[in-house]
């Protein structure tokens, strides 16, 4: 058993693509190709172009019930999250990596369905030679259950490889499908705290909705722990988007509208 503690990564976010047929090109066709944004990040850039394209606000004159139109992508956003305007920030997005997570953690961030896309470490093709895990902070205290604890899991990283031996998993002559067979039985035989890996995509608008439920005080302490920092990240990132978002003293990420 080897003690872990969760860790994330940003690895990939919205782009806005330049070139021949791009935004530029766009612009002219709609005769606003002066138009430019000061925007901090291209996320924020994608965001400001579907609301200002919704409303075709791009300058005045464009639309004839638009005599004056809002500088800035930080207004620009602010006024957009006053509004209530969600669906814009849909079209952002960011993916994380989530590593040595708990299964725990995983099984409560799939709950969250809408505007992601999720690729998780598979147990049917990935065998256990070793068991890594998180011990709650709820225990950590505690020395007896601490010891208690990490034996168990001990007793099951054990189990995993005399199944190996048992079966011949590491005999040249074993086919792949056979491993797959008895990889996949094998993970009946490993703990939900068990640590891993998974590639989470989100949208702009879940994301303001995931920081909120799960860094609530009441949120299972991995999970606040992981959002925290995804939170931290994030604001400091995409601080237009993120504008009205405030840490309470509790380590709530509190936005002031709470749906858009």
């Amino acid at each position: 058993m080897s003690a872990t503690e969760p860790k994330v990564f940003l690895i990939a976010e919205t782009h806005i693509a330049d070139g021949a047929g791009s935004l530029r090109d766009y612009l002219t066709a709609i005769r606003a190709h002066d138009w430019m944004s000061d925007a901090e990040s291209d996320a924020e850039w994608l965001v400001e172009i579907a609301g200002r394209l919704c409303y075709r606000s791009w300058k005045p004159g464009m639309n004839a019930n638009v005599t004056k139109v809002r500088e800035g992508n930080r207004g620009y956003l602010g006024n957009v999250i006053a509004q209530r305007h969600g669906s814009v920030f849909e079209h952002a997005s960011v993916s994380f990596i989530f590593h040595d997570v708990s299964r725990v953690f995983t099984h409560e961030l799939v709950r969250h369905r809408v505007g992601v896309g999720i690729s998780q470490e598979s147990l049917r093709y990935v065998r256990l030679t070793d068991i890594p895990f998180w011990m709650p902070r709820a225990f950590r205290d505690d020395a007896e259950v601490t010891e208690r604890g990490a034996a168990l899991v001990r007793a099951m990283e054990e189990f995993q490889r005399h199944l190996a031996d048992r079966f011949k998993l590491d005999d040249p002559a074993a086919d792949f499908p056979m491993k797959k067979f008895i990889t996949s039985a094998m993970r009946r035989f490993a703990p939900l705290g068990l640590a891993t890996s998974i590639l989470w995509t989100s949208n702009m608008r879940t994301l303001r909705h995931v920081i909120e439920q799960r860094t609530a005080a009441g949120a299972e302490e991995e999970i606040r722990l992981v959002f925290d920092e995804v939170a931290s990240i994030v604001t400091t990132r995409y601080p237009a988007i993120f504008q009205d978002f405030t840490r309470s003293e509790a380590g709530e990420w509190l936005p002031a509208a709470s749906k858009i």
